[in-house]
């Protein structure tokens, strides 16, 4: 894989649950899992912008931002679609299932590369949704903003605070717009547009997480892996370093 942002030491990584219902906002919340254990095991820190969980500890939405030395180059090449085969929780004739989640993995720029005008923002707040808490729908502290110009949106209502969900939303929204930038730069320098993950499930799947077989496959490069319950407590730095020397 190319090395082309080496130097960026935080990334912003949005996972959203695919195909497979319920099934696949487990299978969401178990990505989140392996990915913060692993930034853990790196001596880096994990925060999350904004979550949309569901009543059974799955999540329809997450996105967090991770920050360590090396954070991009190492967790670049883990946007795709994510496949997982196993006997669902929720499932009680034991039939094994497939879902999908997605997820992307976006540089998180430097105010010299993004520059969000206020006047460009416009801000709606509204009370915090989702399962469980105390303080959840009975404060108006979630934040949406909206960049005018571009029509772009984010939001952002992990935190209690309204100021801190505006600053996630922020960060969140200059994120995608730098993604938005890079790619129309080299769509104009090369004339096609780079493989990236954006939002869907239309995406090449790169990765299938086989629980039966006790197998990750990443068929990108062709090339398995086993002790899939390590893997999902976030030992994945083997898998990560071999996609990046191919």
């Amino acid at each position: 894989m190319e090395n082309d942002n080496p130097k960026i030491n935080a990334v912003i990584i949005e996972i959203r649950a695919g195909v497979g219902g319920e099934e696949a906002a487990l299978f969401a919340n178990d990505l989140y899992r392996m990915y913060t254990r692993y930034a853990q095991n790196q001596g880096w820190k994990a925060e999350a912008l904004d979550i949309n969980q569901t009543d059974i500890n799955g999540i329809k939405e997450v996105i967090f931002e991770i920050k360590g030395e090396g954070a991009y180059e190492k967790l670049k090449n883990e946007a795709g679609v994510h496949r997982v085969q196993r006997i669902p929780k929720t499932e009680k004739s034991g039939r094994i299932h497939t879902s999908t989640a997605t997820v992307a993995v976006l540089a998180k720029p430097t105010s010299s590369q993004i520059n969000i005008r206020p006047q460009d923002i416009r801000t709606e707040t509204c009370k915090s949704g989702g399962s469980g808490g105390q303080y959840v729908n009975k404060r108006m502290t979630a934040c949406r903003v909206i960049h005018i110009p571009t029509g772009m949106v984010a939001e952002s209502q992990s935190e209690r605070s309204l100021m801190q969900n505006k600053e996630n939303a922020l960060a969140i929204l200059a994120a995608r717009m730098l993604q938005k930038q890079q790619k129309e730069l080299e769509q104009q320098v090369t004339g096609a547009r780079r493989q990236q993950i954006g939002t869907a499930g239309r995406e090449e799947k790169i990765r299938t997480y086989n629980f039966p077989q006790d197998r990750v496959t990443d068929h990108r490069i062709n090339k398995n892996w086993h002790d899939i319950e390590s893997i999902m407590d976030g030992k994945i730095e083997k898998m990560i370093e071999k996609v990046s020397q191919s």
